[in-house]
């Protein structure tokens, strides 16, 4: 179930595989979650580290 129906247009070059699925946690008032719907675009920063503050080794796979 998506709220978003998948985008299938010509030139749409994203990869099932370049999808993952994220949680996010928005820590506003009310007033300014409201400001939100869906299919807003959105910038995303990625914190690594971990519960010390001190940064995780991070792996990746290129397939």
């Amino acid at each position: 179930f998506s709220i978003l129906p998948p985008e299938n247009a010509t030139g749409n070059f994203t990869k099932i595989v370049q999808r993952i699925p994220v949680r996010i946690a928005i820590d506003a008032p009310p007033e300014v979650r409201r400001l939100l719907v869906p299919g807003m675009s959105v910038v995303a920063v990625v914190d690594t580290r971990n519960a010390a503050g001190e940064p995780e080794e991070i792996s990746s796979r290129a397939e």
